[in-house]
Order: structure tokens, then sequence, then C-alpha cells
């Protein structure tokens, strides 16, 4: 199932900072960047994160979170239509999945079934001569939704904090429930991104 690791928080207390800027008549110095500055800023930043999007609490952006997560394929279907869920570069079924242990590689509920049909495809196109598009295109359109794949992901606060609100209550709540967690495992996530208390 889902899970993620090698979390990296960057510009936290730089862009928590910055979410005051509207209200400055000059920019800051480099070294004004301090802790002082940011117990200040993260009252603001609070109250803005509180109003939600809509450019009050587009400090977030500044925000960026990155991430290795393994997943199963169906799940990155949904994944993927977040516009700032940057993938850095993932596994891929197109090089490596003859190649795979699928027994390995699927989650629990691909039945034995479908793991052996896939099996007999992949062996076939590993035979001699047998790699060949036909055969491969078997093994592609036959792979099951619950192969688990693994990709390095960049995103942001902003991007996060509305996964939260539409995810947390899912039907895919192994997948997503696992993803939210994560999200509440942040630096001032129930501040900053909404997280609620269970």
């Amino acid at each position: 199932m889902l899970t993620v690791s090698n979390v990296k928080v960057y510009d936290l207390k730089e862009s928590v900072i910055a979410c005051r800027n509207s209200m400055r008549t000059e920019q800051l110095t480099e070294d004004q960047y301090t802790e002082e500055e940011f117990k200040q800023s993260l009252e603001r930043a609070i109250k803005l994160a509180a109003i939600g999007s809509g450019g009050h609490a587009n400090f977030r952006k500044g925000i960026r979170v990155s991430f290795d997560i393994k997943y199963p394929i169906y799940w990155s279907k949904e994944a993927q239509r977040y516009h700032f869920f940057d993938i850095v570069n993932s596994s891929s079924t197109m090089h490596r999945l003859t190649s795979i242990d699928i027994d390995k590689s699927c989650n629990k509920y691909v039945t034995k079934e479908v793991k052996e049909a896939l099996k007999e495809y992949i062996k076939e196109y590993n035979s001699p001569g047998g790699a060949t598009y036909e055969n491969f295109m078997k093994v592609v359109s036959n792979c099951p939704c619950g192969l688990e794949l693994f990709m390095r992901v960049s995103t942001n606060y902003e991007q996060l904090a509305t996964i939260y609100k539409q995810r947390k209550s899912h039907k895919l709540k192994e997948d997503w429930g696992e993803f939210c967690r994560f999200i509440e495992s942040l630096p001032y996530a129930k501040e900053l991104i909404g997280v609620q208390s269970n």
C-alpha cells in the first residue's frame, strides 16, 4: 500500500516571513530573517491560512515539500489531477515491467490469477524471439492497477492544503488515508495547512 518517505521541507521560515510583505514598505535584508521575525510573521500566516485559498494564503506556495512515495497505479491517476504535484522522476512500467518481480510488486488486492496471467505474458515476451510489439502490448495492457510503483514528488503547502481537504475522507481510505497522515506530520500542518484533530 502507499508509503511516503525521505520527506524534505524547504523555505518554511522564509515563506512565513514573506506573508507580511504586503504590509511592509521596504524589502527585508537577509539578516532580518530572524527567529523573532518568524514568530511575528507566524501569527499573521496562521490567520491568512485560516481564511484559506484565493490569494490570502499564497505564502504556502513557497513552502516546498519533496518526498519519495510508493503507490499503486490506480492512486497515481487521481494524484496527477493536482497541478502543482510535480513528479521529479518515477519507476517505469515501459522500461521495467518485463523484469520486475510481480509477486513482490503488487498490492494485497491483486489476485493470484491476475498475477499468474501477467507472469505468463512476461515469460512469453522474454522468451527467445518473443520481444515483439504485440507481446509487449499484452504485458502492458494486462498490468493490474494494483501494481506498486515509486516516484519522487515535489509540491507545496498550498497544494497539500487542497489535497488534504479533498482526500481526508476519500473512498480509497488506505492510500489517501496514509497520504493525509503524511500531511498531518508536516511542520505547522494544523496551523498552515488546515489539518484538523481527529
